[in-house]
């Protein structure tokens, strides 16, 4: 990782289904290479196709998920993890209940209990005892967050709790019965965490994502729209689909 502007490697497919399948290649790959591989994972509506393509190759191609440790980005603050939006729980219905992984190696960061702070400082050394992340895979938000990186958030941020922008909150309330039910905070590993990362993949699909993709790739790296601070990392792909791609010159 470097302070200057490094240029990502970009993957273009056709549509969101090829985007998703790119994706579960890139990370089977890496299992294979490494089978004690450290993976970083996201939850949201993107990397769900992605998933269930990693889920069809443990099943049919037999990849095998039971030496590898996993380090989710993120988690909202007061819920536990049998509540059906947490993610935990997704990651459970999406990939871990369906794949051969050893349960005790994947962590999601807790937002229970009186000590969210403590919980933020333990997370990181969590990921420091086990190596530290060796391919991150991440979305991106319309406003540019990654993880939970709300616009603001520091190059240097560490795991931490952090409250939600009213357009997060908006753009969540898709997955809950009201607005009125998504948590307003969150804990969430840091862009500083973020960028300590051997690898980052970012997956993006839709034209709602062209202008933040834009943004991101060709703007100026700047704390105002995260997923640009991504420029200082040189091992970084982003998998699009062409609606997402559509304003940017590769």
């Amino acid at each position: 990782m470097t302070g200057n502007r490094n240029r990502p490697r970009i993957v273009i497919c056709p549509d969101p289904l090829a985007a998703s399948r790119e994706v579960a290649q890139i990370i089977a790959a890496a299992i294979e290479a490494k089978p004690d591989i450290v993976l970083g994972l996201a939850t949201g509506g993107t990397p769900v196709a992605a998933y269930r393509e990693l889920v069809r190759m443990h099943r049919e191609q037999g990849l095998d998920f039971s030496e590898l440790t996993s380090f989710n980005l993120d988690e909202y603050i007061g819920i536990g993890p049998e509540h059906p939006q947490s993610f935990r729980y997704f990651m459970q219905q999406h990939l871990f209940d369906h794949v051969n992984v050893t349960p005790s190696q994947t962590h999601v960061p807790d937002g229970r209990g009186t000590d969210v702070e403590a919980n933020a400082r333990r997370y990181e050394d969590e990921i420091r005892a086990a190596g530290g992340i060796d391919l991150q895979l991440l979305g991106i938000g319309t406003n540019g967050h990654i993880a939970f990186n709300e616009p603001g958030s520091p190059a240097s941020s560490r795991t931490r709790a952090i409250e939600l922008t009213t357009e997060t909150i908006q753009a969540n309330s898709r997955f809950f019965d009201s607005i009125d039910q998504v948590p307003k905070h969150a804990i969430t590993m840091g862009i500083g965490t973020i960028l300590e990362s051997k690898r980052i993949l970012l997956m993006a699909t839709g034209e709602g994502k062209a202008d933040t993709i834009e943004r991101a790739i060709h703007g100026d790296a700047d704390p105002s729209h995260p997923a640009s601070l991504l420029q200082r990392h040189d091992e970084v792909t982003y998998v699009l689909d062409e609606a997402a791609a559509k304003r940017i010159a590769v």
